[in-house]
């Protein structure tokens, strides 16, 4: 699943560093957060402190696509859906 994180944080006017200050945790840890797998919990805190629902953190799937990892080398392998 892909987290459009910085996305909405762009679309809503913000930076790394002024949402950090917002949620009242480090610069660096935010980074550290939204670069990596960051829990249920922590996409709830910056929903919140964002002003958004969850679900905006969460990009959108391709109708027209499909797009699936392989389970060798990890790669996403997009499949094209022709009607």
């Amino acid at each position: 699943m892909d987290l459009r994180i910085k996305e909405v944080i762009k679309e809503k006017g913000m930076t790394i560093t002024e949402l950090a200050e917002k949620m009242g945790i480090n610069r660096v840890n935010l980074s550290n957060m939204v670069n990596g797998n960051p829990t249920v919990e922590t996409l709830n805190k910056i929903a919140d402190a964002i002003g958004c629902p969850v679900t905006e953190l969460f990009g959108q799937p391709n109708k027209d696509a499909l797009t699936i990892n392989c389970p060798h080398c990890g790669k996403s392998i997009n499949i094209k859906v022709d009607d």
